[in-house]
């Protein structure tokens, strides 16, 4: 496992618009086949092109592990269908007022850290369609957990200024290590710039040294 630098749409914000597991990564349609061949390469799984809610903000709206994905009530009967055929996955509709789900739960195959803002019911179709066990949890101050934390199976990247006693108890849910990180020369939005799976790491373009470091002791160490 190593870790590249990427744009997607000449931007380092790679987050927003894709989501990938250990199978397969989700990518807008139209993007250039060409650039996703080197992300599903180097990423080893294979692209799926689809929208959600008619939009490329695929990243934002959806979270997927390898069990399931969930995404919101506003997403298209079409787009769940595609889901249903082209995956293996347990595909969800969480009905929510919340329609960005990748930006408020933060999940890998062990656990999910989801956004207060749910409702008891989210989490338990959360834990459902996805197999983990849910908490949830404020990170930093902030609501929106999947924007501040990355996670796979054997490691997390967390907003910078997370909590040391938040940051166990997370470690004991994900079964993982967490490292405090920025993304893109000092965001603090990590998911926003990382695309995460067991084989591999992709960050965006503008990752400096020292954050690539720090990564590095989050996700490769």
């Amino acid at each position: 496992m190593d870790i590249i630098k990427f744009d997607v749409y000449r931007g380092p914000n790679i987050g927003v618009y894709t989501r990938v597991n250990d199978s397969v990564i989700l990518l807008p349609m139209g993007y250039a086949q060409s650039k996703a061949d080197k992300l599903a390469k180097h990423l080893d799984v294979e692209c799926l092109f689809m929208s959600i809610a008619n939009t490329r903000l695929i990243g934002s709206l959806c979270v997927m592990n390898n069990k399931g994905i969930l995404i919101p009530k506003t997403a298209y009967q079409d787009e769940y269908d595609f889901l249903k055929n082209e995956t293996e996955l347990e595909v969800g509709v969480l009905d929510s007022k919340l329609s960005a789900l990748g930006n408020v739960i933060c999940t890998n195959d062990k656990g999910a850290v989801v956004s207060p803002w749910l409702s008891s019911q989210d989490c338990k179709n959360i834990s459902d369609v996805l197999g983990v066990e849910v908490i949830q949890k404020k990170i930093a101050g902030f609501n929106q957990t999947g924007a501040v934390m990355v996670a796979n199976n054997s490691g997390a990247a967390i907003h910078p200024e997370a909590d040391e006693e938040d940051m166990k108890t997370f470690s004991n849910l994900l079964g993982v290590k967490i490292e405090q990180c920025s993304i893109n020369n000092g965001i603090p939005y990590v998911a926003s710039g990382i695309l995460a799976n067991n084989h591999s790491i992709i960050v965006g373009s503008l990752t400096t040294g020292p954050e690539i470091m720090m990564l590095t002791r989050a996700f490769l160490n």
